[in-house]
């Protein structure tokens, strides 16, 4: 039998990091992302040999966009055999298998994988997760594409050392650390009411507030490169963004006031990233047998 699969990628608007049981068993955690027509593709093939099973991604190694864990959710797909998979299964086999390895991270990278489209997801800790699609009127989304920029810095980021050094000012109770954990968690809350109501300045400024957030988690989470990208943006037309993941490098996500984002991606490629054009996507873990 042939089994063909692949899982997109996401992004994350507002709330990453709360995700981690860490914070969401004591405080419960609130992330708003959505996955984009980027995939990691797989497939299997059973022979007389054996089991045969291959992947592949286009996207650079340490983006930020949850890739890793698509790789996960697509492989449990790919082995589960069932061209209707049980998402929530899938993505806590993906979860369960990255703990295994000792990785320190959260949820939300693999039931978007798994679930695709606009969510917002509150995290309970453990495998109490609640996920909430969140409609979008077809006008909302193609201006929130023409609107949006997502580039690479060319410097993937080191999401262990910036867990570790995060984690470790949470455990400590620092206080920057643990305001910027409620703030994140309120951020990822608003924001889908925002885009909703097709407020696009209001999106925009939650997600410059969300930057902040990530920023006073540990100064790990910027460096100069990624600043002088955001200066970059800005001043040809970007009215909010963030980095994308843990940051300290991988993708850098922004959106533009209205009719500039040309202008956007033609400043950040002249100083040096790499862009990287998307559609959103709703449709998930897709497996199909042949």
């Amino acid at each position: 039998m042939h089994l063909r699969a692949q899982a997109p990628v996401r992004l994350d608007f507002g709330g990453a990091w709360t995700d981690v049981d860490l914070y969401a068993q004591e405080f419960g955690g609130a992330v708003f992302n959505a996955t984009i027509n980027h995939y990691v593709t797989g497939e299997q093939n059973v022979t007389d040999e054996g089991l045969q099973v291959r992947y592949g991604f286009e996207l650079p190694t340490g983006s930020g966009l949850g890739t890793s864990a698509a790789l996960n959710v697509c492989w449990f797909g790919l082995i589960g055999g069932k061209t209707d998979p049980d998402r929530c299964r899938v993505a806590e086999q993906a979860y369960g298998l990255e703990a295994l390895l000792g990785i320190l991270g959260g949820r939300q990278d693999q039931y978007a994988a798994a679930f695709g489209g606009f969510n917002l997801m509150r995290f309970g800790g453990g495998s109490n997760v609640e996920v909430e699609q969140v409609a979008l009127v077809p006008d909302v989304v193609t201006t929130l594409e023409k609107r949006s920029v997502l580039v690479y810095t060319g410097t993937p980021r080191l999401s262990g050392n910036i867990h570790e050094n995060v984690w470790g000012g949470f455990r400590s109770g620092r206080r920057e650390t643990v305001a910027a954990f409620h703030g994140l968690k309120e951020v990822g809350l608003a924001l889908p009411e925002a885009l909703k109501s097709g407020d696009f300045a209001a999106f925009a400024a939650l997600l410059a507030q969300n930057w902040e957030h990530q920023k006073n988690l540990d100064p790990s989470v910027s460096n100069a490169q990624i600043e002088k990208l955001f200066a970059v943006a800005e001043s040809a037309g970007a009215i909010g963004g963030k980095a994308c993941g843990a940051g300290g490098g991988g993708c850098l996500y922004f959106v533009t006031e209205e009719g500039t984002q040309l202008a956007v991606v033609n400043a950040l490629v002249a100083a040096g990233a790499r862009y990287i054009p998307f559609q959103f996507e709703s449709a998930g873990l897709q497996v199909a047998a042949d």
